[in-house]
């Protein structure tokens, strides 16, 4: 990751293996690498599968929806771009098993294991636009405790 004055750190949105991830980022559309022989999601993305070790991977969209399977609030400032609080969320990625991505939230929100999360796409000028999370707009996204 690179810094560039004012925005934080901006993503290497040209390397071998992730470039496919943030070009289907820049238009709107979540994907994950996967294994063109079993199908295997690979995350995070190499060039071969690990589970049957072919080659033919394919970068397959996925619904951009998922569970919050954990969560932290970050109170303590560490980078100057990133005000405290904030809330780091590890979301279950719904359509590609095994796969979970992080996400930030601003504040310190109510959250919940297992709370229904959307992606949303956040630019980050220069061309970078980054998948991030928030929680879904659903009836199950208000706890029931």
């Amino acid at each position: 990751m690179a810094e560039t004055p004012g925005t934080g750190l901006i993503p290497v949105c040209d390397d071998i293996d992730t470039a496919g991830f943030f070009e289907a980022a820049r238009q709107h559309r979540l994907v994950v690498r996967t294994c063109g022989r079993c199908q295997a999601s690979i995350h995070m993305p190499v060039a071969h599968c690990a589970r049957c070790g072919s080659w033919e991977g394919y970068w397959r969209d996925v619904p951009g929806r998922g569970r919050l399977h954990s969560w932290t609030v970050v109170e303590h400032q560490v980078h100057p771009a990133y005000p405290v609080p904030y809330t780091i969320v590890l979301v279950d990625l719904e359509g590609a098993d095994g796969v979970r991505l992080v996400g930030r939230l601003a504040g310190a929100p109510p959250l919940f294991d297992g709370q229904a999360m959307q992606v949303q796409f956040d630019s980050l000028g220069d061309d970078v636009v980054l998948p991030n999370w928030r929680p879904a707009e659903t009836a199950d996204s208000h706890s029931s405790t």
